[in-house]
Formats: structure tokens, sequence, C-alpha cells
């Protein structure tokens, strides 16, 4: 399986900062040691366009992003301390989405090693999330007429808000939620699907929730390509998850909403989006979960397995 990754996906942050920056080289190379990636299978991005971010982010937010004058409070807004770094940063994760999504397309499964930033807004960025590289994927493949619509699908234990205000009236993206009915951000816009859920959930209620809830997304989307946000901050003990999945849970979700996708004949890129587990190398071993239960899920078959055709084959069905 194909997958980006850059090593400056990782920047320097002051000490103590709660984000786990190091869980992106970590993540590559547990993928590494236990042979789920190959080193030619890693993909280094480009940073992307300022033009391509315009097809989803206004013209205020980016020039403060590429000018470096946020104010106080959008850079408390997202958590982040502004630096040259983390422009560039971002727009290498950007980019290896849009990458992953083309891989994907011909593969049937592929990856960014990071990702996922679901909380960035069109005209601002918040929790950790600067730009919306899975808005800018699908905004990329469509203006390029490869796919017609898309499913994301967002396993990450905090709403999708930024998804849900980038696509809000657009019945060519169909937006997926599950997550804390209680937990960031407070202000929830709706999705086209949401699933909250109450604190302390656990492993058999959130599979059975996930399971009859996905079905309905599938059928509803129709989509051409799907993207699944795969946050591990659902599982017990994340600094701020307020669910309570085990690892078995975590792999049982995995497997759960890939099987559904592959079995839909659904091309999949998988972004990792939250999770701030104990440290990073065992946030970094959760994220790893996705990509163990994908070899089992789309194995050989999803090295040029003809998706780009299935997808085709579902638009004439549509």
């Amino acid at each position: 399986m194909r997958c980006c990754f850059h090593p400056d996906y990782e920047i320097p942050l002051p000490e103590g900062h709660p984000f786990p920056m190091r869980k992106f080289s970590a993540l590559r190379d547990i993928l590494l040691a236990e042979g789920l990636l190959r080193p030619t299978e890693l993909v280094e991005p480009t940073e992307i366009d300022w033009n391509d971010l315009r097809m989803v982010h206004e013209e205020g937010w980016l020039d403060a992003l590429r000018d470096g004058t946020l104010t106080r409070n959008q850079e408390r807004r997202l958590g982040l301390p502004w630096s040259p770094a983390l422009v560039r940063r971002s727009r290498l994760a950007a980019n290896g989405t849009v990458i992953a999504a083309w891989h994907a397309l011909d593969d049937g499964v592929a990856a960014n090693l990071a990702g996922g930033t679901h909380h960035a807004c069109p005209d601002h960025g918040e929790g950790f999330c600067v730009l919306n590289d899975v808005g800018v994927a699908i905004r990329t493949l469509q203006r390029e007429e490869e796919i017609r619509r898309a499913l994301i699908v967002d396993l990450d234990v905090h709403h999708g808000n930024g998804n849900a205000l980038c696509f809000a009236d657009d019945p060519t993206v169909f937006t997926y939620s599950i997550h804390g009915a209680r937990n960031f951000p407070m202000r929830k816009p709706p999705s086209d699907l949401d699933v909250p859920l109450a604190d302390h959930v656990g492993d058999l209620e959130y599979l059975d929730r996930l399971g009859e809830s996905l079905q309905i997304a599938i059928d509803r989307s129709r989509p051409d390509l799907v993207f699944l946000l795969s946050g591990v901050d659902v599982v017990v003990g994340d600094r701020y998850g307020r669910l309570a999945l085990t690892r078995d849970g975590l792999r049982r979700r995995e497997r759960l909403a890939q099987s559904m996708l592959r079995h839909a004949g659904l091309p999949v890129v998988l972004v990792l989006s939250g999770g701030y587990a104990a440290t990073p190398q065992l946030t970094a071993d959760l994220h790893a979960e996705s990509h163990r239960v994908a070899r089992e899920v789309f194995g050989p078959s999803g090295e040029g397995s003809g998706c780009r055709a299935s997808a085709d084959t579902a638009e004439q069905q549509a």
C-alpha cells in the first residue's frame, strides 16, 4: 500500500505542548519494521499550491497563514503557534492526502501518514487543524473529473465540524461523523449523518452503532471514493477522548469499517486524525492498527485492483 510521508510532517513545538508531533515518524518506523510498508511505497509530497487551497479555504485565512498575521485569538483557537515550518508542514500534509487519493483510485487503498484535519474550517483553523486536507483532495479530484461524489467517514472521537462546514448543502459530498456527544467542539454543525455517543461508551455499543449507521451512509452517499478518518482517541485512557474502547475494540472498529467499504467495492484513503495516548510512540502504535487491518482486508488484491474501474461502474449504476 502506497503511503505519503515527509520528514517535515514533524516540526518543533514548545516544550510540554500536548500535540504528539513525533507520532508521524514513529508510525512510519512501525510500518516499515513490521513489513506493512516497503521503502519503495513511501511517497514524498511537495507543498500544495495556494490556489488549490482556495477551493476550500477563504482568502483571509490563507493570507494570515502565509503572512504570519494570525491574531492572538486565531492562534489560540488553532492551538498551535504559527511558524513558517507550521505552514510548510500543513501544505505538505494536505498534498499528501491529495496524492493518496489519486493512488487509492488506482490501487483500491492508499494512505497519508498524517491528515484528517477535520476541524479546519473555510475561514479558520482550530483544534490543531490548520488546513482541511480531505476537503482539498475531494475538490481536486472533482475538478479533474476523476470523481463526482465522495464519502467522508469520520471515526475520530471529536465531531468533524470543519468537514460539515466545508460541504454544507453539497449533495456531492456525504459527511459522516461518529463522535462523543459532549466532547469538543461544543458547537457541532450538522453532518449529513451524525452519530453522537455518550461518554464512556465501550466496544460493543460502539461497534453496533457504527455497523448500523455506516451502512446507511454508504447507501445514501453512493460515492466514488471514501476518506476514512481513523482517529485513535476513542481508546480508553486517551487524554481528550472520554470513550472507552479497548485496543481490541479499535482493531474491530477498523476491520468493520474497512470490510464494509471493501465489500461495497469502494476505493479508500486512510488518514490519521487525532490520538493523544500517554506517549507519541503509543499513539503511533494505535494508528498502526488501521494499517495492520488494511493488510488483512485489502490484501494483495488492493494493489492495482482496478478500483478506478469499480468506481466508474458504480457511477454508471447510479
